[in-house]
């Protein structure tokens, strides 16, 4: 419920109960919705204007009590405090030029979750001090991979250290066989836990963490479970997620889902199944497997574990540049082993395979992807999520709600993919900062005065001029482009 209410002088309230009929929703009509109604308007505020005066309208989702507690001056002065604080918290080169910008809309995305505390364990740091991340307003709740993806960006780029660390607690009590949630359903204490990547991701989210924290107590307490969780993706578990013990490689798929991030779903219709050897998903369990090791071998000493871990990330890396690389067309396959053999679609996935801390691809394969990424992908505002030749490249994201998802990752650009770019970028450029940050510059220009002013949407059109779709305001979005403008100094 929103609560509305008048300061100034001479105000009040007009009760009229007027009927306005025929509303229509052009936004709700272009996507194939319901698009017409009929409002009742209760009434109207009015009040003097004098120009020594200040007039005030407050509209908030607390109650009266609250709302009261401030006068309007007060508030106003409480808030600019509050973003004072936030900015002086964050990294310097956070506050520079349009990036400060996204400091306060970090701050928007990470929220204290009404979720119950029931299916906590008891004594958990989580039930004290649940926090989450948001993935996009004004659609999505909280997703295990959206949040993991954010976590630097949004919570340790911004100073926000203690809220990073509740984070990864809180979602490290809802794993289950192996796997983190992929999201919590509104209104749902239960997440659900189709995904193949939310998993792998959490182990780079505590990666981050730890780089800025030092935090090796909490790492002590994620041990047992990050060990578990890399023993279940070893011998299998849900939706078909298991080691192939032929090579190394992990696989995923299980008919009705879409595991990856590409997860479009109309229907029984999964437009991106990528069911089989994905080749994110094996350069994100390479990493994690490196990042196992080490932690083991630092925290635990066990050397025999350790050994095991290398033994295994070791022989993932080699299948990997053996079975991965198209010689053909000179760059990664998306998906080997796949329902129809190994896909040659050139598509944005591949550039984690360099990208991530430890990455598995070998050097010498490295210019001829990223060039290849540079080349079909790149726009000023992200990556492409398809190369524009091949057949089901679609050049907008509109219409119904079947036309939209048959666009969702058949060529829509989503910019938090300039992440990812960027690391690739300066792991191989890496005097080459100065041009990294043009790319970043020209998107801050163009885009935070669009859609939601002062934030970043979820994805944009595959062509000029990138107009912005889906969610006006995306956590990973924001996340990525703020956490890459800090590394491109």
């Amino acid at each position: 419920m929103v609560r509305l209410s008048l300061h100034g002088d001479h105000q009040g309230f007009t009760e009229d109960n007027q009927l306005i009929n025929d509303i229509v929703y052009r936004i709700e009509e272009e996507r194939g919705y319901e698009s017409r109604e009929d409002l009742l308007s209760p009434g109207f505020f009015q009040m003097d204007l004098n120009r020594h005066a200040d007039a005030t309208l407050i509209a908030s989702t607390e109650g009266w009590e609250t709302i009261s507690a401030l006068e309007p001056d007060e508030a106003h002065r409480a808030e600019l405090e509050r973003r004072h604080a936030l900015l002086k918290s964050a990294d310097p080169h956070a506050r520079r030029e349009r990036a400060g910008q996204l400091v306060f809309a970090a701050d928007q995305f990470i929220i204290s979750p009404s979720r119950s505390t029931e299916s906590i364990s008891p004594g958990s740091a989580a039930v004290e001090n649940l926090r989450t991340i948001i993935a996009g307003y004004h659609w999505f709740t909280d997703w295990g991979r959206d949040a993991m993806i954010s976590l630097e960006g949004l919570t340790l780029t911004t100073g926000r250290v203690s809220e990073a660390r509740q984070i990864l607690r809180s979602f490290s009590d809802y794993i289950r066989d192996g796997l983190i949630p992929n999201l919590f359903s509104e209104g749902q204490d239960e997440g659900r836990y189709d995904t193949a990547d939310a998993t792998l991701w959490f182990f780079h989210a505590v990666d981050c963490y730890l780089a800025y924290t030092q935090d090796w107590s909490t790492l002590k307490t994620l041990l047992p479970k990050l060990l578990d969780i890399v023993e279940h993706h070893m011998r299998g578990t849900r939706f078909g997620i298991r080691v192939d013990p032929e090579d190394g490689l992990l696989s995923q798929g299980d008919q009705g889902y879409a595991l990856t991030w590409m997860d479009a779903k109309y229907g029984e219709w999964i437009v991106t199944p990528r069911r089989g050897k994905a080749v994110e998903i094996n350069a994100l369990w390479y990493n994690a497997l490196c990042l196992l090791a080490k932690w083991v071998e630092f925290q635990l000493e066990d050397k025999e574990k350790t050994q095991q871990l290398k033994i295994c990330a070791d022989r993932t890396r080699r299948s990997f540049n053996r079975r991965f690389w198209n010689a053909t067309q000179g760059y990664l396959y998306d998906v080997i082993d796949g329902e129809v053999g190994d896909d040659t679609a050139c598509r944005p996935n591949q550039i984690f395979a360099i990208a991530l801390p430890n990455p598995i691809l070998d050097e010498i394969y490295w210019k001829p992807v990223f060039e290849t990424v540079r080349r079909l992908l790149l726009t000023p505002v992200g990556l492409r999520t398809l190369e524009p030749k091949h057949g089901d490249y679609k050049l907008k994201y509109h219409g119904d709600l079947m036309a939209r998802d048959s666009s969702y990752h058949q060529g829509t650009v989503w910019p938090w993919l300039i992440g990812p770019f960027i690391d690739a970028w300066l792991k191989m450029i890496p005097e080459d900062k100065l041009e990294a940050r043009q790319l970043l510059e020209n998107f801050l220009d163009r885009h935070l005065t669009d859609a939601c002013v002062g934030s970043i949407s979820e994805i944009f059109d595959a062509e000029e001029p990138f107009a912005p779709r889906g969610c006006v305001a995306q956590a990973w979005s924001v996340a990525e482009i703020l956490r890459s403008w800090v590394k491109a100094f």
